[in-house]
């Protein structure tokens, strides 16, 4: 049955989602894994692939970095045989979430109607096949990498580390505190079928903080790990809500920050950037939100968001989340109920969009979170990238 409201056409909305089997070194392909999700959110918005008329996706196919973006778009049109008016996918973007960000900017528009938007990972199975992804060898390093690897900052955890052992001489941000984020994401994930292959058992205060140590004060659970999946979204747009089956959710406000990579005299991460735009653009504030699904490729980067969209004021962060009962299911400020990347793989940012509609439709099963939940926000990025959401289910 298509849904009755009708929306306007100058609005934007999640009206289908849909995400594959997450696993660490499927055997399933990268396009197979796309197929799923994009078939699922397709179904799940009612509609066919006639009318669809966008695809999206960050960072576009990378014959460079297989593992990190193994299907692009141009794939996608082809294999579904969509008559495509407007199709983008670049990591020229703010961050992963912002092709969604462009995706409703085409709808509201007139560029389309009804956009697929998905993002496929599949680092673990690249890593454990070499000879079908061979690893990038090269004798120079340009481009953003010039910036950190000559200094051996090959991964994001030694320089992401840097900002989290600031808050620490800073502000007092003790490890203790830092944990909350991985139990919490433990917690949920155990709720979550789609995290089966991530979380598997409980995660205790004393097993973090006698895990090794990967870049100080980073631990083992502080870090996501590498999974292979995809998720997908239909965004469509206002005045087509009627050929819609679900229940639609408004993408009421879109923010992102690209800051420059040379980034040794940056103080701080994007996310403080993003925070006040994305208010500015809405007359919704931090009170009226009901659940947050912040990026999580670090423990630390949910803090940033925290206090960069002002639940908290900057520097409070770590005291916010003390003792875990704030950001719980049945806390004041629900995180990353589905397990975020820590808990549930690292999605790349789009699992954030997948779990905010599936709360505000009251669709998330045993994770869901108590009352009526109408307003969430879902972020990507950290360090000097950042892109943010907010939903709103009218």
């Amino acid at each position: 049955m298509a849904h009755n409201s009708k929306g306007s056409a100058s609005e934007a909305y999640i009206t289908g989602i849909g995400q594959s089997e997450v696993g660490v070194r499927v055997e399933r392909s990268a396009l197979g894994l796309t197929m799923d999700a994009i078939k699922q959110a397709v179904a799940d918005a009612g509609l066919t692939f006639d009318q669809i008329d966008g695809v999206a996706t960050y960072p576009g196919r990378m014959a460079g970095f297989l593992g990190f973006s193994p299907i692009g778009a141009d794939e996608v049109i082809e294999v579904c045989g969509i008559k495509a008016r407007w199709h983008m996918g670049g990591g020229e973007l703010p961050a992963q979430l912002s092709a969604i960000a462009e995706a409703a900017m085409a709808v509201k528009t007139g560029q389309a109607r009804h956009v697929i938007v998905f993002r496929t990972v599949y680092e673990a199975a690249a890593l454990s096949r070499p000879d079908e992804f061979p690893a990038l060898r090269r004798e120079t390093v340009d481009g953003a990498s010039q910036w950190t690897a000559p200094f051996y900052a090959i991964s994001a955890a030694t320089w992401v580390a840097q900002y989290a052992s600031r808050h620490m001489k800073r502000y007092g941000m003790t490890r203790e505190q830092l944990a909350q984020i991985a139990l919490n994401a433990n917690r949920n994930a155990l709720l979550n079928p789609n995290a089966r292959n991530i979380t598997k058992k409980p995660l205790t205060l004393d097993e973090y903080m006698e895990a090794r140590l990967i870049s100080t004060p980073f631990c083992l659970y502080d870090c996501d790990r590498f999974s292979d999946a995809a998720t997908a979204v239909i965004v469509s747009a206002g005045d087509t809500l009627d050929e819609v089956k679900a229940t639609p959710i408004r993408i009421a406000a879109t923010a992102g920050k690209v800051d420059r990579y040379s980034w040794d005299q940056a103080e701080w991460v994007a996310a403080y950037a993003t925070g006040p735009d994305l208010w500015a653009k809405t007359d919704y504030t931090p009170k009226d939100v009901d659940t947050v699904q912040f990026y999580d490729g670090f423990a630390f980067f949910p803090i940033t968001w925290l206090e960069g969209l002002g639940f908290c004021k900057v520097g409070e962060g770590h005291e916010f989340i003390e003792g875990g009962t704030r950001i719980a299911r049945d806390g004041e400020l629900p995180l990353n109920t589905a397990g975020g990347q820590l808990g549930a793989g690292r999605l790349h940012g789009f699992g954030f969009a997948y779990e905010a509609v599936a709360q505000l439709r009251k669709e998330a099963g045993e994770r869901q979170i108590p009352g009526d939940p109408k307003v969430a926000v879902a972020t990507s990025g950290g360090g000097p990238l950042a892109a943010a959401l907010l939903l709103a289910r009218d």
